[in-house]
This record gives C-alpha cells, sequence and structure tokens, in this order.
C-alpha cells in the first residue's frame, strides 16, 4: 500500500518542476497542497527504502527551486502573493491556474511539506545544505499576519480581482496546523490571540457515543496532525477537558464507525468494515430516488457527519481509514485490508487505491428496497468505484500510516524550531 501511495508522488512530479497533480489520470493542474505532501512522502520513500536519499534531495532541491523562482505579485497571473500561493498552478509553467484564490490553508500544508524537508536533509552535502536554506527562504517569505482580518480571525483566502474572501477559519477543522506555522514564523508571525479568537469558534458535542471537538469530514481531523504529534500535549481549550487534538481525532474516527455501524440512512455497505466520509469525488448523479426519498449523489463533496453536519451519499473513500490509521488501528487496518482484498481487487490499482466508491449508486438509477443488505459480497459487480486518484487523499494514506509505523515525520516535525515556536507561543504544553 504505502509503495503504491508513495509512487503517485514519485512518478506523477512533473520532471521539469516538481510540481505534483491535482489528480490523476485526469490530470489538468497543480494542487500546492499535493505538492507539500509529495515533498513529506520522499522523506519517508527514503525511510522506506523506496529510493535512495540523494535521489530524494535532487527531486527536492529541484521542486524547492522552482517554488522560489515562480514570481509573487498582486498581478493575476503571478503565481503567488505576499508569500502565499495559488491554491492550484499550472503543471509546466507554475502560473496562477485560471481564477483560482490564494490560499491560506493550502499555503500551510505546502510549506509544512517545505519544512519538514528542511529538517530531514541536515546533512553537510552542498545540496542538503542548499534545501535547507530554500526552505527557510519559502517560509520566511510567507506574510502570515497579512490574512488576519479585521475580525481577528485568518481570512480563507484572496484574489486579485476582488480581494480577501468573506470566508475565515473558524470551527475546529484542518487550520491548526495553519495556526501554529504562523505563530512560529520568525518574520512574519500572527499574533497568539488570532488563535484564541479561533478556538472560541469550536463546538464540543456528543455525537454517535463520543464526546468530542465536532467537525464533519475526517480530514480536518488528519491534516494537521499528519505533520504535528500533538499526543500528550494540550492547549487551553483540550486542557480543561482532559484530552488533546490526537484524542479528539481517535473520538471523531469512532463516532463515525459507529455511525456506519447504525448506518441511519440504509446505505448499501456499511458496516465495521465499510466505513469513512471525508471529501472525495462521488458518481455525481444528481437527485436519484432510494427508499422512498430524494437522495442527492454528489460530485466532488465535503462528505461526513457531525453534530451540525450530515452529508452522506453512500461514498465512502480510503483515506478516510488510511488518514485515521495512527488513532485507531484496530478498526483502521481491518478496513483498510478489506478494500485492498474485497471487490475483486477492484478498489486498487497503481498507485494504491482509488479515491472513493459507492455500493449504493452504482448507476443513476434508483436502487429497489430489496437490494439493501448489511453488506455486499466482495465479488459483488454493482459498484461505482471512482477512476481517479486525488494528490490531497494519497497523502494522508502515506503519511499517517508511516507515522503509525515510526512516526517518522512527526520526529522530523517536532524537532523543527517553527513547529516548536508555534505550539510554545499558542500556549500548548504537557498535560
Amino acid at each position: 500500500m504505502q509503495r503504491r501511495t508513495f509512487d503517485y508522488f514519485w512518478e506523477l512530479a512533473d520532471p521539469k518542476t516538481g510540481l505534483i497533480p491535482d489528480r490523476f489520470p485526469s490530470q489538468r493542474f497543480c494542487s500546492i497542497a499535493a505538492t507539500g505532501f509529495g515533498l513529506t512522502s520522499y522523506v519517508i520513500g527514503v525511510d522506506k527504502k523506496f529510493i535512495t536519499r540523494q535521489q530524494a534531495a535532487q527531486r527536492v532541491e529541484k521542486t524547492l527551486g522552482f517554488l522560489l523562482r515562480l514570481p509573487q505579485g498582486s498581478e493575476p497571473d503571478a503565481s503567488g502573493h505576499q508569500g502565499f500561493f495559488y491554491h492550484f498552478l499550472d503543471m509546466d509553467s507554475g502560473g496562477r491556474y485560471d481564477r483560482c484564490e490564494l490560499s491560506s490553508i493550502d499555503t500551510a500544508l505546502l510549506m509544512a511539506g517545505v519544512i519538514s524537508c528542511g529538517s530531514y536533509f541536515d546533512q553537510d552535502s552542498a545540496i542538503e545544505k542548499k534545501i535547507r536554506g530554500q526552505a527557510k527562504d519559502l517560509f520566511n517569505r510567507v506574510q502570515w499576519e497579512w490574512m488576519v482580518s479585521s475580525n481577528g480571525l485568518i481570512c480563507m483566502g484572496w484574489k486579485p480581482e476582488s480581494g480577501f474572501l468573506a470566508y475565515h477559519w473558524q470551527g475546529y477543522d484542518e487550520a491548526i496546523l495553519l495556526h501554529v506555522l504562523a505563530a512560529g514564523s520568525d518574520t512574519h508571525p500572527i499574533d497568539p490571540t488570532t488563535y484564541q479568537n479561533y478556538v472560541k469558534t469550536y463546538r464540543w458535542a456528543q455525537h454517535y457515543g463520543q464526546s468530542y471537538i465536532n467537525f464533519g469530514p475526517l480530514f480536518g481531523h488528519q491534516y494537521s496532525q499528519m505533520y504535528i504529534d500533538f499526543r500528550g500535549i494540550a492547549d487551553s481549550y483540550t486542557r480543561v477537558r482532559g484530552i488533546d487534538y490526537f484524542e479528539n481525532s481517535r473520538r471523531a474516527t469512532l463516532a463515525q464507525w459507529e455511525y456506519a455501524k447504525q448506518n441511519p440512512k440504509g446505505f448499501i455497505g456499511y458496516g465495521k468494515n465499510v466505513w469513512g466520509l471525508t471529501a472525495c469525488d462521488g458518481p455525481g448523479w444528481g437527485s436519484v430516488s432510494y427508499q422512498g426519498k430524494q437522495q442527492e449523489v454528489q460530485s466532488y463533496s465535503a462528505r461526513g457527519i457531525s453534530i451540525e453536519y450530515d452529508v452522506d451519499d453512500g461514498t465512502i473513500a480510503p483515506t478516510a481509514a488510511g488518514g485515521s490509521l495512527p488513532f485507531a488501528p484496530e478498526i483502521c487496518m481491518p478496513t483498510l485490508k478489506h478494500y485492498w482484498e474485497g471487490y475483486q481487487g477492484r478498489l486498487v490499482g497503481k498507485f494504491g487505491y482509488f479515491d472513493s466508491f459507492n455500493l449504493t449508486f452504482p448507476n443513476r438509477q434508483s436502487i429497489p428496497n430489496n437490494q439493501k443488505g448489511p453488506e455486499l459480497a466482495s465479488s459483488a459487480p454493482d459498484i461505482w468505484i471512482n477512476g481517479d486518484y486525488l494528490g490531497i487523499d494519497q497523502g494522508p494514506i502515506l503519511i499517517q500510516s508511516a507515522n503509525h509505523q515510526s512516526q517518522i515525520v512527526w520526529k522530523i516535525m517536532m524537532k523543527n524550531q517553527v513547529v516548536s515556536t508555534g505550539l510554545q507561543r499558542l500556549g500548548f504544553r504537557k498535560q
């Protein structure tokens, strides 16, 4: 699983730029978040002996050098502005793709990959010294405080045509990583009160047998913890509740598992080894009749469940279990094995798990009630399988499985000065 998932990043990176495609095979543009995951994947590749340290260093140096040379500025055709990068870039030129936004969170995920390489390549060779300098230059020029709005929250993005977006990071989600990196900057840090403003918007609630900080899609419980080891450390919010964010993600994972076992919407296949709602592709059939009701079967969507959020159309993403492997291996490992070995092996291809599948809506026709069952047999032909791999869903599978085995990315990142400073400034300390 790890080798095939690693190959997504290693084989599909653009040979001239090092940029990682948002998806494959319907490749159209680069995702800067997936590029960050790709940079970290090379470190894992060395640790797993998939590639040599020299091969990884050469790929990283090429990628970081290209990112540094890309034009920054307020012009609509630049690649970024104020050190941030646009959400999507052209795979060949590195220019802004279409009219996408300058993204605060995707830049943070890219920078997490950048500084993971800056920390890992610590030898005295010329290329590793160069990598450390490139990583430092890329990170130090991000003007994090520029993204803080007058309401004291970090804005989600900016466009040269219209200015800052109307949306801000509030409510628990993947933006903890963004706040830690922004607070840890030596050159353009945010004020710690920005994080306190963010934390005030959390929603603590009980859901499917678990009490935790609610957020629907599992990626919000995974992305920050791909890079930061929250085990045993807490901020002011989690400290008074007697947990850390690692435990919170474990509870969120268990809540989704329980939801699938109860299966309140009666979707086919849901159960102890078929679960996991997160952002992913879907069949996109639109409104379909199912069990006497209309069900919207969406295409790409942030699927998930929480006390205030319910988006589920029977579409399951393997990255949900793969990205939660460190939190709850006792339920994630059997699930991943089921996906790998079941359904005549149709969920697995050259680059590992395909992005998503749906057992309930293999086509746009309504599904008769008598086809509803506890779980389809592995040989069942009726299954919709996404033909694409998504870089931002491949990353959690590889990085979190490596963290589960050896904590390699956590160890690299927790010794990084940016991360340690950011955690300290935001009030994290041992429980």
